[in-house]
């Protein structure tokens, strides 16, 4: 799942071009009003999941096909993108991927050791996103060609993850996982450096591509943890 804008066109520009927008923008600003986004939206996550902890598969499934939708809706009408209205869809949106990963959570939560799985992949996805967060901040290089590489992979991924659905392989769960780690590592590093381009209207979408990236790195860190269970 992604929010981020088309490749190859960004909030101030192209790639390539001088990480500055046209008005003067404090930056700091910027980041601690993405990241108070993202930490509410991580809370209404939690409660979802917890809201969906005996919910069905069927359950999950309609909360990824109701985030889909208001991900693509936001991406598409500005008007979603902020204010209160955008502040209230992306809360939305996190509470319905909390309730499309709750029954999973549950189960793991119910194995034996289950709930220190869960604490270890949550410390190491704050670890992660930290480290990589931190890179993509601070750089100077513009990780727009890199993050296409990486959106393509993330396409790969997924279709081999169908497949896996379906097909045993010894170890591909793991290398799975580590691969789509590398991925998101990209992803969170240009999320971050997008920061320092964004305007006031671009915190939104900005704070739920950041929010996607936490989400979509705890889930492997589960996985591999986990050694896959479901």
């Amino acid at each position: 799942m992604s929010s981020r804008p088309p490749l190859d066109q960004q909030a101030w520009g192209t790639p390539g071009a001088p990480a500055s927008p046209v008005g003067a923008v404090d930056t700091r600003a910027i980041f601690g009003q993405t990241m108070f986004l993202v930490a509410v939206t991580a809370i209404f996550a939690a409660a979802g999941a917890y809201i969906a902890r005996d919910a069905t598969g069927g359950v999950a499934i309609l909360g990824f096909i109701g985030a889909f939708a208001l991900m693509f809706g936001m991406s598409f009408a500005r008007k979603a993108q902020n204010g209160s209205l955008g502040m209230g869809l992306l809360f939305a949106f996190g509470l319905l991927l909390g309730v499309a990963v709750g029954p999973t959570l549950a189960v793991y939560a119910h194995q034996p050791n289950g709930a220190t799985v869960l604490w270890q992949a949550a410390a190491l996805t704050g670890l992660f996103i930290a480290r990589f967060g931190a890179v993509g901040f601070a750089t100077k290089r513009d990780l727009a060609p890199l993050m296409r590489v990486a959106f393509f992979g993330l396409l790969a991924l997924i279709v081999v993850g169908f497949v896996l659905v379906f097909v045993s392989i010894p170890g591909a769960n793991l290398a799975w996982s580590i691969i789509g780690l590398a991925i998101f590592s990209v992803f969170t590093m240009y999320d971050f450096q997008r920061i320092h381009r964004a305007g006031e209207g671009d915190v939104i979408m900005l704070a739920m591509g950041i929010f996607l990236d936490i989400f979509n790195v705890f889930l492997l860190m589960l996985n591999l943890l986990g050694g896959g269970r479901r």
